[in-house]
């Protein structure tokens, strides 16, 4: 069966929002296979996080169908805070060290895990357990940003808000970027997952604040920073008074996975309330402006969810 011109053009897109700055190579491919895969999000439930995440996984080939031997992997952890793992506004360090362990299993040469946090530096990596979770591992790095010369600007096409955004220069230079935040509520935009986390890996985060509205800014990031994996953390999440708490925690004890972050953000979305409130994808402001923008899809009628046990 032959693709018509419309439809080729719509699989070559979605192929391509594969691809952007620090997003990985590993998919690369017919841009029909590509598109069926990207349509994927995997939402697992268990208590067991390195058993979740190999789950997680299994509907996209596993994690060696995005990383290849002797690639430079970068995670974006969510680290900004400086509170204990059981506040559940910073991600699960045992699931950053089951995803980096993964990644050096399926070949990567070096790991790196990076965030700039908001709170004490790097003294807030110490207390939140990032610190001890990737000491213990080998070929896994940590930087804590922090310093304007560890940033390289790039300009942001098609940016309705923001025209040229700073961003860290080790992301910009890896082979894969994967994102891994922790959904949280935020005071400025109802819900962080995914695409918020982004700003824990550019210079000048209080322009979104200041300078713009900070859902359009947002979404304009998502035009420049891609990542090739989205692993949303729900084992544990702060629903009301984030993202600093302390706040309500629950346990939802899920993982949401998949490759397009606007769905991953979408889907994640849909597995809890946040501060008392359960949201559709169009009712988050960023999620929608990125959706318009071409960068991803918030219909969960057009997703393939597989909803999976661990």
């Amino acid at each position: 069966m032959s693709l018509s011109r419309r439809d080729f053009l719509k699989a070559s897109l979605a192929a391509s929002t594969f691809f952007g700055l620090g997003a990985g190579r590993a998919l690369a491919g017919a841009p029909a296979e590509a598109a069926r895969i990207k349509r994927i999000v995997s939402v697992v439930r268990g208590t067991k996080v390195d058993k979740m995440l190999a789950s997680a996984m299994q509907p996209f080939g596993g994690m060696r169908r995005f990383v290849r031997t002797g690639m430079q992997v970068a995670i974006k952890t969510n680290a900004s805070f400086a509170n204990a793992p059981e506040w559940g506004n910073n991600t699960n360090p045992e699931l950053l060290t089951a995803v980096a362990k993964a990644c050096r299993e399926a070949g990567a040469r070096r790991v790196l895990v990076l965030d700039y946090p908001l709170m004490r530096g790097a003294e807030a990596l110490d207390m939140n357990g990032t610190a001890a979770a990737v000491a213990k591992l080998k070929g896994v790095e940590l930087r804590v940003l922090g310093a304007e010369h560890e940033f390289r600007k790039v300009k942001v096409p098609g940016g309705e808000a923001l025209h040229e955004v700073a961003i860290a220069r080790e992301v910009l230079d890896c082979d894969l970027l994967i994102n891994l935040p922790v959904a949280k509520a935020h005071d400025a935009v109802a819900a962080s997952i995914g695409m918020k986390n982004l700003m824990g890996i550019i210079w000048d985060r209080a322009v979104f604040h200041t300078g713009m509205e900070i859902d359009r800014g947002i979404a304009d990031l998502n035009r420049v920073l891609r990542p090739g994996l989205t692993i949303v953390d729900m084992t544990r999440i702060m629903v009301s008074n984030g993202p600093k708490g302390p706040g309500e925690v629950v346990t939802p004890e899920k993982l949401v996975v998949g490759i397009d972050p606007v769905a991953v953000d979408s889907v994640a979305l849909g597995q809890a309330r946040f501060n008392g409130r359960r949201f559709r994808p169009k009712q988050l402001r960023y999620l929608l402006h990125a959706h318009k923008a071409g960068l991803g899809e918030i219909r969960l009628g057009e997703l393939d969810i597989r909803k999976l046990d661990a």
